[in-house]
Formats: C-alpha cells, structure tokens, sequence
C-alpha cells in the first residue's frame, strides 16, 4: 500500500547540549517518508529551492521514496534554526526562512490521486483540505498541525479535521486548541469534529490515543543518549501510518501495533541528529526494540482476587 505524504522539505541547523550543526537535512515531510519507507512505499509532495544539495535527493531516493511531487523553484530552501536545553521537549526557534515553501501550494501528481494511504504534516490547513479535494477516496487520513495554526486559522483547522481520520498533535496543542487543561477532556472536545482518533505525542512520557471507544497509552523508550529530538514527531507518525499501510488494517490492534511503531522510530530518530540514526537503522533493529516496548508494559493477570 502506498502513502502519499504533503509537508516541508528543509534545511536545518541545530543546537542541543550534546552538540550542533548547521544546515542538516530536516522537515516534516523529509522524517515522515524516512520513517514510513521502513514499511511501505512513500510519495513526497513537498518543494525546496534550487540551492538544495543533491546528496539529499539522492539519499531520498535511496530509501525508494517517490519524489515526482517534489517541486524544485527558483530561489532558496526552507531553513530553521533552533537550539533546546536540558528539557528536549521544547524548541527555541531561533531563525526561520521559509524561502519557496512560504508560497508553496501543493501540486498532487496524477499517480497519487488514488494513493490509499495520506499524511497532511504540518502545513496551513487551508492547503492541507486542498489535498484532500484532490486525492480520490483514501482508506485513511492522517493531519498534524502546531499552535501557529490553533491560533491563526482555528477555523480552517476545523474544517479540516471534519475531513480526516487521525490527529495527531502534542499535549500542549491539544489543550490548546480545546480550551481545556484536561488532557482527556480536551482530547474528547476534539473528537466531535470530525476525527475518528486522536493520537497525542508527550514526548518523553510517549503517547496516549483517544477514539470514541477507547484509550491507548504507550510509554517512551527510555534511551541512554538522546542528542537531538528535531523531527521526532514526524518521525513518530511515519512508523505509525508506515505500519498500518503496511498491513493494510486500522482495527483496534492495528492501531496500537502502529503507536508502538511509531514510538519504536521516534527513540531512533532521537539518538543522533538530523537523520543520521535513522540512515543506518536496520529491520531487524526496528523489531527487537518493538519487542522491548511489548516487555515495558507487560504484566500478569493477578492469580488470585485480592484480599483485606
């Protein structure tokens, strides 16, 4: 089954206490494929400048991504520049160009039309139900979004979201967007627009599904060496939506199977910076640290009923 994933293909220089560098291959849609070519086939819409290196297309294409809806326009790359504290789960934006993406409007090659699986990363949501309009049925659809969003087009936001299956957003924005401290009651707020799950990123505490019919947490890995956490989420959403397209199923298991997928790609991602980790992951690596998320929260059934 193939994905058809819309977001940012970017240039990023960062800093963490573990180290920095400058101009590294980033973006939402560049984690997203990365981690989703593990499992299925990917096709990237996205546009970069013509100043954008050919080792990264070249690499994209490595992993079998498919880039005939990668634009290339006059002018420079998207770049961000960031740097975290000790707390990895917060960025500090420190530069932002948006160069060719800040006039980017989706091109939705006639070979993906008809694409099965879509990922909407994070782009305005006005663009994001313009992609909709033009994919023909998906079986599932997938949208993340930020608070620049939430504050400054709520309303297409909404509308968006009565268009697709899966949120997936961090703890902050669903509160946010909800007007509700409560992480559940928030999560229950935003179900009654349209989505039918949604799945909230906490970042080093891992990640907690909400549907009208259940709940599904899942812890992070804890990692000895975290070095930067750019890209995790994107990266999170990649193993996910990867998973299920791979299988071809959105049951309840299938769902939580591809969670844990996800949070198995993000604790990758994290250990070097940029998609360095990610380069030199292998399959097998990718099953043994699932079956080490399966061993964190596993336990008995009690034997006997408890007693005063």
């Amino acid at each position: 089954m193939s994905i058809v994933v819309v977001g940012s293909v970017a240039l990023d220089s960062v800093k963490t206490p573990f180290g920095e560098v400058e101009e590294v291959l980033g973006g939402s849609a560049t984690y997203f494929s990365t981690s989703a070519s593990f499992f299925a086939d990917v096709k990237l819409v996205a546009v970069v400048g013509e100043d954008f290196p050919d080792r990264h297309i070249k690499f994209l294409k490595s992993r079998s991504i498919d880039l005939s809806g990668l634009q290339q326009r006059p002018g420079k790359t998207f770049r961000w520049k960031g740097k975290y504290g000790y707390d990895l789960n917060e960025a500090i934006t420190l530069d932002t160009k948006l160069n060719v993406f800040e006039n980017f409007t989706p091109l939705i090659p006639e070979e993906y039309k008809n694409a099965d699986y879509v990922f909407l990363a994070n782009i305005d949501p006005e663009l994001q139900s313009n992609v909709l309009a033009a994919v023909e049925n998906p079986k599932l659809v997938a949208l993340d979004t930020m608070n620049f969003w939430i504050e400054g087009k709520p309303e297409a936001l909404k509308k968006a979201l009565g268009k697709i299956d899966v949120l997936i957003i961090n703890d902050g924005e669903t509160r946010e967007f909800a007007k509700e401290p409560n992480i559940v009651l928030a999560a229950r707020k935003i179900l009654k627009l349209g989505p039918r799950m949604i799945i909230v990123k906490r970042g080093e505490y891992g990640a907690l599904m909400f549907s009208n019919n259940s709940v599904f947490a899942a812890p992070a890995y804890p990692l000895h060496s975290i070095n930067d956490p750019t890209g995790a989420g994107d990266t999170f959403a990649g193993g996910f939506l990867g998973y299920i397209a791979s299988i071809d199923r959105f049951d309840e298991q299938a769902i939580r199977q591809g969670i844990i997928f996800g949070s198995v790609m993000a604790s990758f991602a994290v250990e070097d910076f940029s998609l360095n980790r990610l380069i030199s992951l292998t399959m097998s690596e990718i099953r043994e640290r699932f079956k080490e998320f399966k061993k964190l929260s596993h336990f008995d059934d009690l034997h006997e009923p408890l007693e005063k």
